[in-house]
């Protein structure tokens, strides 16, 4: 079952169908320039199926007047998986010569801040973004940078909340991140505070590569926790399956930051959208490409979350929701 009022994410077949109206999209970009604008994208994970650019950004630049393979070209690029990848990636977008890029995560962030200081920036989803030293503030991103943030700092709180009420019984909290990523970090900081707070214990696993997960789960199997927090990152991301089966197998309940996770078998996740964040970004490259600066355009946040719950996964792991949370979901999958 799945409630979405108000719900504002976009399914397949909504990306699917504006995007195949983009034939009758407005050409007022085209008028702008006879060369196509080219925007890059920069993504520290595997290269999807399709090997293009997030639907939701595409969808939301033909919203705006932007005609794939008309007025506009896209160049994404991905790491693989692979974090030490990121510069030379990165630099393959700037000799490219592409006229915006819009970049996912901290790392990525980083590494395309680092190569260019000329090609506008829109980051999303990259943490704390003047906490980790991307912007200077918010309102004044400053430099070539600007784009959303994903508030995964202030909901650190409201997530260990809502795990707290799926398992009541939870007194000791392992939380799973990468310790090299500087906003996971700080993620995990205010992770940690939270628990603490509401008096649970907290058991910390720090990964870097592939072959740390089998330390953590080994850790984890000695001293059990009442529920595990995965921090979202590019290493956590890539190695999701290992996570979501070794929770399934020791009937460990666990919290994700994205529905992506929830949909792959996890049990519950809270925070905002990510094709919402990336629709969103469009307007910021429109604004760049209309000639406003990037450091002078206030980074946004998002304005809607949602709770995601996994019901085949919780009478798996014979966890009992009540029916106030789960009504209090926006889906629910069976």
């Amino acid at each position: 079952m799945s409630k979405n009022q108000g719900q504002t994410t976009f399914s397949r077949r909504q990306l699917l169908l504006g995007l195949a109206g983009a034939i009758a999209a407005p050409l007022h970009a085209l008028a702008q320039t006879a060369k196509p604008w080219r925007i890059g994208f920069l993504a520290g994970g595997a290269r999807p199926a399709d090997g293009r650019a997030p639907a939701a950004l595409r969808l939301g630049l033909t919203e705006l007047g932007y005609v794939e393979g008309r007025n506009v070209l896209y160049d994404a690029r991905w790491a693989q998986g692979d974090v030490s990848r990121l510069p030379s990636v990165a630099a393959e977008l700037v000799a490219a010569r592409v006229d915006a890029v819009v970049v996912i995560g901290f790392p990525a962030t980083l590494a395309i801040q680092q190569a260019t200081s000329a090609i506008p920036i829109v980051t999303v989803s990259a943490g704390d973004a003047v906490g980790s030293g991307l912007v200077r503030s918010l309102a004044h991103p400053g430099g070539n940078i600007t784009g959303l943030s994903d508030m995964s700092i202030e909901l650190a709180a409201k997530r260990v909340e809502v795990l707290k009420d799926a398992v009541p019984r939870a007194r000791r909290l392992a939380i799973l991140w990468n310790q090299d990523d500087r906003a996971m970090t700080l993620r995990y900081q205010q992770i940690e505070s939270a628990a603490r707070a509401l008096g649970i214990r907290v058991q910390a696993h720090s990964v870097r590569q592939p072959a740390d997960f089998d330390a953590a789960f080994a850790a984890m199997s000695r001293e059990p926790p009442d529920a595990l927090f995965l921090v979202a990152d590019v290493v956590t991301a890539a190695n999701r399956k290992r996570v979501i089966d070794y929770t399934a197998a020791q009937r460990i309940p666990a919290m994700y930051e994205f529905s992506g996770f929830v949909q792959d078998g996890g049990l519950i996740s809270y925070g905002p959208s990510i094709d919402d964040i990336y629709h969103r970004a469009a307007y910021y490259v429109d604004r760049i490409l209309k000639g406003t600066k990037p450091g002078e355009l206030p980074m946004e946040q998002p304005t809607r979350t949602y709770l995601y719950i996994n019901l085949a996964t919780a009478k798996a792991l014979g966890l009992p929701l009540s029916q106030t949370m789960l009504f209090r979901a926006d889906k629910v999958i069976e």
